[in-house]
């Protein structure tokens, strides 16, 4: 069975695209498939969703089976990331206090063998200073994909009705 891990981004922009007003099925789907343990949040990404209290928070209240703590596997897989390349510590940006539970989304797919799901897009410009999570995730040899692919392959499927 393949696992999925997911990134803050997933919450934040699917709340836009699926939002539970007119698409609650989505999200009883992603529960479903957590407490099935076909897919996790890392602590960190909770704790970023807890910051804003806003109706994402709301949802992820009481539902401790979709996180994921920090154990000793993930420390050891993030501390391989910041070991294997000096750039991946510009993943967090640390002047915005934004994008903290990215090395961690990371680090709990290395461990548990999952794949990334994000929103983010690689940057491809060898000019930048920038990293984002699927640069990592390739330098890492773990998989990534975006929601749209994710809804793919668990064959999620909309039902829209008036």
């Amino acid at each position: 069975m393949e696992r999925y891990c997911l990134d803050t981004n997933f919450f934040i922009e699917g709340w836009k695209y699926y939002s539970p007003d007119f698409c609650n099925g989505y999200w009883e789907i992603i529960e479903q498939l957590a407490k099935e343990g076909q897919l996790f949040i890392p602590e960190k990404v909770k704790d970023e969703i807890e910051k804003k209290h806003d109706n994402i928070y709301q949802w992820l209240k009481g539902k401790s089976f979709l996180i994921n703590p920090i154990n000793t596997k993930v420390q050891e897989a993030l501390k391989k990331i910041y070991e294997k390349e000096e750039k991946h510590k510009r993943l967090v940006d640390s002047s915005r206090n934004r994008s903290e539970a990215d090395p961690w989304v990371i680090a709990h797919a290395i461990s548990e063998g999952a794949t990334v799901v994000t929103k983010e897009n690689k940057i491809i410009n060898p000019n930048t200073d920038k990293i984002k999570i699927p640069n990592v995730c390739e330098n890492m040899g773990v998989r990534w994909i975006d929601d749209f692919k994710f809804i793919c392959e668990l064959n999620i499927k909309f039902v829209c009705k008036r």
